[in-house]
């Protein structure tokens, strides 16, 4: 008895001692949040809406008739966040709701919600530390305004912080289809004009409504190049950027464990990058200082170079790819002598779909010849697999997955960038002349080139793409019913199947739905189905197998 008494006081003790650790390290976190004197409010009077646009100060915003958001921001780092914030509260406050709506989904326990809170400030603790001030302080600016209704998360600066942190996260969980991205670049002989072109896309996928406002922002900082970037309102960071010099910057996702600590977030790295960088070498350099959450490949393309290399970053290492020839390919594995040999590397190569999604984009680059931009998004724009075989709409192997945020295209010595329009790639290209944009531009007017407008593809108007439509409706209606155990009428499942005969989804789904009302037999026969598909990852496919193989050795199928 006494040993037991004893042994219960150890544990209540060990407990107290843990509590009291975490509840001093989460009062005593530190996110870097600036203090109102390191900030002077620049007063520039109110927001004014006139012709179609917004002005505050020397800032503009505007919507544009291609459905894209422009902004232009100029001035020191506080100065030009208070002005993004007090432009555009309404996609801040759009984009943070659809953001916190998809983690209620996820965790839809209130309870639950503040935990996740408290475990959030944990992680993120030291956050501010691995975040240049300039950065802090333009996020505080454009925090002043965010909403309040979400301050359960974190103060609005907290919590624009940590969406920063949030986006390394989705990419280290590249496993659950959140990334994908694939991008290439080619000068000299494999370009039309010989000239450097830049071709990538960015599939980040948090939900439609989340890459619904896309915006394109143009920088006139204090210090530094004047750069432009595609992301959404809020996100200060790059993920994909062009800046005066002729310096692009995209990234990409690499095989990574799950962070356990603050670092620097990968778009603010990229930031920092196109801000003060105008060559590979000097990107590379700054890349090097700086200790990241995440495995990334950053493709940097450079005007002055006259070439694209490729920095890859672990949390330890670094290396820089160099192709060697006059075109560079980037999916999502390593490629320099620094991680030839890396495991997780390996393990990346041989189980995922980063080198059939290589091997296509190489496929189509020599197809193509000597590329301009019109065969740079077509390739883009490509959803086929290796030797053009049909792996089903949507399929992680396609370089188009109809799921991208964004598409982007640039010709760095020409400071010209191509963006698409909705949907995902499938739209009509933009093109931005950086040299008049950071001219004097107008913008009462559009502020694209529409003689240099790639048309959108033609898709949009063939039966596949109703077809993909109905796969990702019947799609989600699958879900459900599978969720709640509700019994679908078959012609139903047979739409599904028929909207996207070869991807080995539907197949898997449609067993799955069999699975959970009771029918081992026909789950069986639909998952065996998918197995003889192009399945991404060797993950998926030995999912597939044991399923199958726990309903025979349970029984209950013969």
């Amino acid at each position: 008895m006494k040993g037991l008494l004893y042994a219960s006081g150890i544990l209540i003790l060990l407990i107290l001692l843990l509590t009291g650790t975490l509840a001093g390290l989460y009062l005593s976190a530190d996110m870097g949040e600036p203090s109102t004197g390191q900030c002077e409010k620049t007063v520039k009077g109110e927001v004014v809406e006139k012709d179609g646009y917004r002005q505050y100060g020397d800032n503009y915003f505007r919507k544009s008739e291609s459905g894209l958001y422009e902004i232009l921001l100029k001035g020191g780092d506080y100065e030009r966040g208070e002005a993004f914030g007090k432009l555009v509260p309404d996609l801040l406050y759009y984009q943070e709701k659809v953001f916190v709506d998809q983690i209620k989904v996820l965790v839809p326990s209130e309870s639950y919600l503040k935990f996740l809170r408290f475990f959030i400030v944990l992680f993120n603790r030291n956050l501010g530390e691995y975040v240049p001030e300039e950065y802090r302080r333009e996020i505080y600016g454009v925090s002043q305004s965010c909403t309040h209704e979400y301050d359960f998360i974190g103060n609005p600066y907290e919590r624009s912080l940590n969406y920063h942190a949030a986006h390394d996260i989705g990419h280290a969980m590249q496993d659950y289809m959140l990334v994908g991205c694939s991008s290439f670049g080619v000068w000299g002989e494999d370009s039309a004009d010989s000239s450097l072109l830049i071709g990538r896309n960015f599939d980040f996928y948090v939900g439609d409504a989340f890459a619904q406002n896309k915006l394109v922002s143009f920088y006139e900082p204090a210090q530094g190049y004047k750069f432009a970037s595609v992301g959404w309102a809020g996100m200060i960071g790059v993920l994909s950027g062009m800046n005066e010099t002729g310096l692009t910057v995209t990234i990409n996702a690499a095989k990574s464990t799950v962070p356990t600590s603050a670092a620097t977030p990968i778009s603010i790295l990229a930031r920092e990058i196109l801000q003060y960088a105008s060559t590979i070498d000097e990107a590379y350099a700054i890349a090097r200082k700086r200790k990241t959450f995440v495995a990334e490949s950053i493709l940097i393309g450079s005007a002055r170079d006259g070439g694209a290399a490729i920095i890859e970053k672990s949390p330890d290492q670094i290396g820089l790819y160099r192709s060697g020839k006059t075109h560079i390919v980037c999916t999502n594995h390593y490629q320099s002598e620094t991680f030839r040999k890396d495991e997780r590397n390996m393990e990346n190569l041989a189980m995922s779909d980063s080198p059939y999604r290589y091997r296509r984009l190489e496929e189509l680059m020599k197809a193509a010849g000597a590329l301009d931009v019109a065969g740079a998004a077509s390739i883009l724009r490509d959803y086929r697999g290796v030797g053009g075989q049909n792996i089903g709409l949507a399929n992680e192997k396609a370089l188009n997955q109809f799921i991208a945020h964004h598409s982007v295209i640039f010709k760095p010595e020409q400071r010209i960038m191509w963006v698409s329009t909705a949907p995902w790639q499938l739209g009509k290209y933009v093109a931005y002349d950086l040299n008049k944009i950071f001219g004097t531009p107008d913008f009462s007017k559009e502020l694209y080139e529409p003689e240099l407008t790639i048309a959108e593809d033609s898709l949009l108007y063939r039966p596949d793409y109703k077809n993909l439509l109905l796969y990702r409706e019947l799609s989600a209606s699958i879900r459900q019913s599978i969720k709640h155990h509700q019994i679908l009428n078959d012609t139903l499942i047979g739409s599904f199947i028929r909207s996207n005969p070869e991807h080995f989804h539907v197949y898997e789904l449609s067993g799955d739905y069999y699975q959970a009302l009771g029918d081992p037999v026909k789950a069986i026969e639909y998952w065996t189905k998918a197995l003889t598909k192009e399945i991404p990852k060797q993950d998926q496919r030995k999912n597939i197998e044991n399923k199958s193989e726990r309903l025979r050795t349970d029984g209950k199928a013969k």
